[in-house]
């Protein structure tokens, strides 16, 4: 008990409530401290302990001066406690209720249970040290009436704490960029090590098999594009736009094929630019790349639906079959939304919309739009 000093209860600038305890019993050692039972708090500085009914009767304790900690278990009669075992005592030593004492460590008692949370929340704040961070306080315009220490306040304490937090952005800032780096030179060199496979298995350097290069290469493939079409090796304006135009016709025929023939335009934007890795690339120069696939004759067609929804397709996406397919669908159903019907199809909610409303403008569905959604119909009238 000789280690804990008087405290008017107040926080530091840095200082912050953890966790406090009703009904605490102190103990000096294992005898009964002369206190009452009082409230125990726990902040990230200190342990202090306020009687409930004086409170300027407050006293503390700095974590730094605890060793280590155990729990002691409740038993008959008898209340779960907390030993926390001290460093001895100090020679600048503030005042306090006992001026020494022939223990080398505190108990304390807890009436009301919550001992767990307090030693699963002290157990943190000694692991974590934050009393070890605290900016050193060399203006005092205030002091407190029992402890002696310097509070700063006012203005000088404001600026103080804006400072260190701005102090602690800029770190956490210049951390994040860095980790940013390091992902993106491990990118860059995960593309050079693909590109260097590739070349390789183009050249059939080694033992290799055509079923395992065929493989291997379907692997690499599916990493992303080897050599991405960018603005600094195809410049810009109208060769640009016409390289990528011819690039991103390789790379969408597979995906078209697996997913009927149409892919919404927003669809395509995340499959290129997942492809592309670092190399990413912009809306604007996607939209002029599929505005000239065909002048380019190439097997894709950028479309324009009525709603403004803009899809890539197949040439040889036959709209006829489409119609049909939606007004089968519609008739075996009896009934269905665009959410229905693209789960039938495996389609976006988006394009199975767009679907029924071009077999409806072509008189084959009529419509039922209530409170409950939009519904479509075979045509019979």
């Amino acid at each position: 008990m000789d280690r804990f000093a008087w405290t008017n209860g107040l926080l530091e600038m840095d200082e912050t409530l953890v966790v406090q305890q009703r009904s605490v019993k102190l103990y000096d050692g294992d005898d009964k401290a002369k206190l009452d039972v009082g409230i125990a708090l726990l902040t990230t500085h200190r342990l202090i302990w306020r009687d409930l009914k004086n409170h300027e009767c407050c006293i503390g304790l700095s974590l730094s001066q605890i060793i280590y900690f155990e729990e002691q278990a409740a038993g008959i009669g008898k209340s779960a406690k907390i030993v926390i075992h001290l460093y001895p005592v100090t020679s600048n030593k503030e005042p306090g209720p006992y001026q020494q004492s022939k223990f080398p460590f505190i108990k304390l008692s807890f009436k009301e249970h919550g001992q767990i949370e307090f030693f699963r929340r002290l157990t943190e704040e000694m692991t974590r040290k934050r009393w070890e961070n605290t900016v050193p306080q060399a203006v005092s315009t205030a002091t407190g009436s029992q402890t002696g220490k310097t509070r700063a306040v006012g203005i000088v304490g404001i600026e103080r704490k804006i400072e260190q937090k701005r102090k602690e952005t800029d770190k956490n800032i210049s951390e994040a960029f860095e980790d940013l780096s390091q992902l993106m030179v491990k990118a860059k060199e995960m593309v050079e090590l693909s590109r260097s496979i590739a070349n390789k298995i183009k050249d059939r350097q080694g033992n290799i098999t055509e079923d395992e290069t065929v493989r291997f290469k379907s692997y690499l493939l599916s990493m992303g594009i080897a050599n991405p079409v960018t603005r600094e090796t195809h410049g810009s304006g109208t060769h640009y736009h016409m390289q990528l135009a011819k690039q991103l016709g390789d790379m969408l025929l597979a995906p078209l094929e697996e997913r009927g023939g149409m892919m919404a335009l927003t669809e395509v934007y995340c499959l290129v630019n997942r492809a592309r890795g670092m190399e990413l690339l912009s809306p604007e120069d996607l939209v002029n790349a599929c505005k000239v696939f065909e002048s380019m004759k190439l097997p894709l067609r950028l479309r324009v639906f009525d709603s403004g929804v803009m899809v890539v397709q197949l040439q040889s996406h036959n709209e006829e079959e489409m119609i049909a397919s939606a007004l089968d669908s519609v008739t075996d159903k009896g009934s269905l939304t665009a959410a229905e019907f693209g789960k039938l199809l495996g389609l976006s909610v988006l394009l199975s919309r767009e679907r029924l409303l071009l077999a409806e403008k072509m008189g084959h569905l009529c419509r039922d739009d209530s409170v409950e959604g939009l519904r479509f119909y075979p045509n019979l009238f």
